[in-house]
């Protein structure tokens, strides 16, 4: 079995969509305005309307509840990202830190409130063990 996509549910598609593109760079792929996927090189972030919850199990899933889990982007430069970012993300948790586990990380929240964790490993250990990821 192998991890390949996380779902976020959000009332607002397009919303979302645009902000993962801008953090990540990359273009979301759209099934009309109820769907959108932002593939990276290691897996995808599929960003589903809070209508397709039913399809699956109604009430199963809320827009804008999360609190438990942290969606996590490697990049090549943690502090760079955050100065590209700075203007533009509304909410900031952290400042860029280096972590007890040797990753450099910035946390903030996206539109709907998730919480985003950008990180750059640069311990001897950190960088061994995301260098088959690296970007």
């Amino acid at each position: 079995m192998n991890f390949v996509s996380v779902r976020i549910i959000t009332d607002d598609v397009a919303r979302l969509a645009d902000f993962y593109e801008l953090i990540t760079g990359g273009t979301a792929s759209h099934t009309g305005d109820v769907f959108a996927e932002v593939a990276t090189s290691c897996a995808t972030l599929a960003i589903g309307s809070s209508r397709t919850v039913p399809a699956f199990a109604p009430g199963a899933a809320e827009a804008g509840r999360n609190r438990s889990a942290i969606i996590e982007f490697l990049t090549p430069d943690v502090d760079a990202e955050y100065a590209r970012l700075r203007g533009v993300v509304d909410t900031w948790v952290t400042e860029p830190a280096l972590m007890p586990w040797g990753n450099r990380s910035v946390l903030l929240r996206d539109p709907d409130g998730n919480l985003v964790n950008l990180f750059t490993p640069v311990t001897a250990e950190a960088i061994a063990k995301f260098a088959p990821f690296a970007v």
